[in-house]
């Protein structure tokens, strides 16, 4: 919805963010060496630095939406992704100076870059997104539209009138409809559907046409969408069929063949990379970090009761595919058949099983449960690609076959270590059907910035203690 010189503009603002990442870089090397530590010397390790940020800066900034100049206000969804983009890039920039050994790097010079570089990254797009919106409500760089109505679109159209700074003009609407015509007549131009469509589109100075009506011709729409494609003019096409769904729709193609998609799970591609990398990075170090924790927990399990050290069961994971995950086993060798006997005491609701005084746990198992750090080996499942760091508990098939239709949605996303359920203080207290509903609002309102947090309050109940 942009027009030409406003996508050129775009793409003048991505080398601006460029010259500015440089700009920032060194004026943060400055502000770190006068207000926060003195001693800060230059080395030729900061210049190897500044090489190696600016094409990551770059890339990162293209896959954000702050390259772009949009005609309606997203600013709370930019500050989200500015933040969000400027806590994973510094987070890059100490990798990259632990990996390459670059110990002359101040943090101090990192972290106000950090800060300087979004705040005025930030602020340059809210001043050139408003200098645009300004020159569109002026009457500048306006897109020339004809509308194909019908009697529902009366509010559709309002709103474009209403909008200037969504910079659309329109120049003519063609429709058959009396209240259409009685409404709009006075101020724009109305003519009847007779009127040959594609010689109209050829005679005016067009950008842009709207097909809004609810119910259309296939041969119609077919003449028109050539006649655009002839001249080079955008066609925008309203279907009744995108309203089934309150799942956003998107158009993907396969085999060259478009389709029209609902999802009603996260569809932020962008994003959900960053996530499933973070999944492996963070698996990686964990693993390797904590190597003598689990050599230890191995041999307290291995020394206290018979049976394996690592407990395998099959769970039931992305859309119903079945793995097996690990965990440090905290019961007693022979525990599922024992369950049986023990079933009147289940204290959840649905079908789960779990009891607070659990006779089949072991002395060990116990304290292992309260800390969470019997599920340190799922992290191997996580390496694996069966689950994510955040997400959904995995349940057992038996589980999963007594499940409610709505709650079958809970699989539509890979399982996870944590998620709201696990960091809730009395969780076990929780129904089953609350325990759905919180995956399923998790699933609804995904984003790296709620899994960074749920990681903070899981990290938090396993120093508390107050797992169950």
């Amino acid at each position: 919805m942009i027009r030409e010189d406003e996508r050129i503009k775009s793409s003048m603002f991505g080398i601006y963010t460029i010259i500015l990442t440089l700009v920032t870089f060194i004026s943060a090397f400055k502000i770190a060496q006068y207000f926060f530590n003195p001693g800060i010397a230059y080395s030729t390790e900061y210049l190897a630095l500044l090489l190696m940020l600016l094409p990551i800066w770059f890339f990162g900034l293209s896959r954000t939406a702050l390259l772009r100049i949009y005609q309606v206000n997203h600013y709370a969804i930019l500050f989200k992704q500015s933040i969000m983009f400027t806590i994973i890039g510094v987070g890059i920039l100490f990798a990259l100076t632990n990996l390459f050994n670059l110990s002359n790097i101040s943090r101090e010079v990192i972290i106000v870059f950090g800060i300087l570089n979004q705040s005025t990254l930030f602020a340059s797009y809210i001043i050139a997104n408003q200098y645009y919106m300004h020159q569109r409500k002026k009457g500048h760089n306006l897109t020339n539209i004809i509308i194909i109505a019908g009697d529902e679109n009366e509010r559709f159209i309002n709103n474009i009138i209403k909008h200037k700074e969504w910079g659309y003009r329109i120049v003519m609407i063609i429709s058959d409809s009396q209240h259409i015509a009685s409404t709009f007549s006075s101020i724009i131009e109305v003519r009847k559907e007779s009127f040959r469509i594609p010689d109209i589109i050829k005679s005016e100075i067009v950008d842009e046409v709207f097909y809004c009506k609810g119910k259309f011709n296939e041969d119609e729409v077919q003449g028109i969408v050539h006649a655009c494609e002839e001249v080079g003019v955008a066609f925008r096409l309203y279907s009744q069929l995108l309203s089934y769904s309150s799942a956003k729709p998107e158009l993907n193609h396969f085999d060259g063949v478009p389709f029209i998609t609902y999802k009603n799970t996260p569809s932020n591609q962008y994003a959900l990379s960053w996530k499933y990398m973070l999944d492996f990075i963070i698996s990686c170090a964990v693993i390797i970090l904590w190597m003598p924790l689990l050599a230890i927990i191995a041999i307290l399990i291995k020394t206290t009761s018979k049976g394996p050290i690592i407990f395998k069961q099959k769970r039931v994971g992305l859309h119903g595919r079945e793995f097996y995950i690990y965990k440090f086993r905290t019961m007693m060798e022979d525990a599922e058949k024992m369950q049986m006997k023990i079933m009147d005491q289940n204290e959840m609701s649905g079908p789960v099983f779990k009891i607070k005084n659990d006779p089949r746990i072991t002395r060990i198992g116990k304290y292992l449960r309260k800390t969470s750090l019997d599920e340190l080996p799922q992290f191997f499942n996580v390496l694996k690609g069966d689950m994510s760091l955040v997400g959904p508990r995995p349940p057992i098939m038996s589980e999963v076959k007594q499940y409610k239709p709505w709650q079958l949605r809970r699989l539509s996303m890979r399982p996870g270590i944590t998620c709201i359920w696990q960091t809730m203080p009395k969780r076990n207290s929780i129904s089953f059907e609350d325990w759905m509903k919180m995956d399923l609002q998790y699933i609804d309102n995904w984003s790296l910035e709620k899994d960074l947090l749920l990681t903070v309050k899981t990290i938090r109940t396993v120093f508390l203690g107050s797992g169950q």
